[in-house]
């Protein structure tokens, strides 16, 4: 009698190269719905009031209850006392949050249990990519985040458009990743095949990068681009069918 051994089933690549997208710095109602039309994961609203992009809790509230099940609100905050952040996930019920600033990990970890909430932690990556940075270290020490989040490390806090080299990151990180900084429509597919093998997981985060266009450069900031998100996913959508031709992903045997 023959032995019949049971080969492991293979997991479609498209589901596990699958990014998760978000789009941050929401103020407008119709930015929102135009967000949610593109089929994005998340949604960010900043609660640091030195921020153009910045909205009330109220406001942020308010924008969130268009939002359809399964989105996400994100709440980012920049070295925010506690107190305060109680008061704005009393207002958000399921949001996430995320901290931009200069929070330690034991900070993060009083906020997110008090509001029994998951947390992103902000990792701020120099620019010049001479000055050293541990990403490993810096994602151990906030190992209960449920991602580490990439931006490019600026003057002041928050998102500046800036993008970071990215074949500087370590090989190999332990963590789920978000990478942000300076993200658009044209680079973001590049930025996804370059830091996806990386990490655990990859998501990517965008704010500047699909706003409107200002007269003169750069952007108006808060106020986002329709088309701008439907391009942005798109590229993004690119990348993830890239990657799913070149891998495949066993499913364990039962």
């Amino acid at each position: 009698m023959t032995s019949r051994v049971n080969k492991a089933p293979t997991l479609p690549a498209s589901f596990a190269a699958r990014t998760r997208i978000k789009v941050c710095g929401l103020t407008r109602e119709d930015d929102v719905d135009a967000a949610v039309a593109a089929g994005v994961d998340a949604v960010g609203f900043v609660m640091f009031r030195q921020s153009p992009r910045y909205v009330s809790p109220a406001r942020a509230a308010e924008l969130a209850r268009r939002l359809p099940p399964f989105v996400t609100p994100v709440l980012l905050f920049v070295n925010e006392d506690t107190t305060n952040i109680i008061a704005a996930c009393d207002q958000l019920a399921g949001a996430m949050l995320q901290f931009h600033g200069d929070e330690s990990p034991a900070q993060c970890q009083a906020a997110a249990h008090a509001t029994h909430r998951n947390y992103l932690r902000a990792a701020r990556i120099p620019l010049d990519g001479a000055t050293p940075f541990d990403l490993v270290k810096f994602a151990l020490e906030f190992a209960d985040a449920q991602a580490i989040l990439l931006d490019a490390h600026v003057d002041g806090y928050g998102g500046a458009g800036k993008t970071f080299n990215w074949s500087l990151l370590p090989p190999s990180v332990n963590a789920h990743l978000v990478l942000s900084g300076g993200l658009t429509p044209a680079n973001v597919a590049d930025g996804i095949l370059q830091v996806r093998p990386r990490c655990k997981t990859l998501a990517v985060d965008v704010s500047s990068g699909v706003e409107v266009s200002a007269p003169g450069g750069g952007t108006l900031k808060g106020i986002k681009d329709a088309a701008k998100i439907q391009q942005f996913v798109a590229a993004v959508r690119a990348a993830d069918a890239q990657l799913a031709g070149s891998s495949h992903v066993p499913l364990p045997t039962t």
